[in-house]
């Protein structure tokens, strides 16, 4: 079935298992997808944030347990893409997995998924049209990923 997130099969991700996450102070909202097995990107839940070392220790399992070839993190903006103290701290969560992990670690925008992902929230009876806080992150780790597969699609490559 072809739909959006299918790319080409010479695609540099053709076939690749992606992990995204939205990182949050509390929770991070994590999401999966294997680009041209998979649908669509769907929500595989979260993390709760409790420090750096539980944090990567849970991220390593996930790693390894779902065979994640490339992790995709969002960063957040303000609308007119300044940065706020939120894209620093995404920032430095980026360059800490970045530096302890083996898969190469994408950043993606992702100013205004989480409007986006409580929006589909109220719209979709899985959710009973109401914001569930315990799967919000994961929702939006869902957006972070489907911008991601929209603007990687264009190119061959990462």
């Amino acid at each position: 079935m072809m739909n959006e997130f299918h790319l080409p099969t010479t695609h540099a991700l053709n076939l690749k298992m992606i992990l995204a996450m939205d990182f949050g102070t509390k929770f991070i909202g994590l999401a999966t997808y294997c680009v041209n097995r998979d649908p669509y990107p769907t929500p595989y839940g979260r993390i709760a944030n409790t420090g750096p070392d539980s944090v990567l220790k849970e991220l390593k399992k996930i790693l390894d347990d779902e065979c994640v070839d490339v992790v995709v993190i969002g960063l957040p903006h303000l609308i007119d893409g300044k940065k706020t103290a939120s894209t620093e701290r995404a920032q430095q969560f980026v360059n800490s997995i970045r530096d302890q992990i083996s898969q190469p670690v994408e950043e993606q925008d992702e100013t205004l998924s989480t409007f986006e992902a409580e929006s589909r929230m109220k719209s979709l009876p899985q959710y009973n049209f109401k914001i569930d806080l315990t799967q919000i992150d994961a929702v939006a780790a869902c957006v972070i990923l489907e911008d991601f597969i929209r603007r990687t699609k264009g190119s061959h490559h990462l």
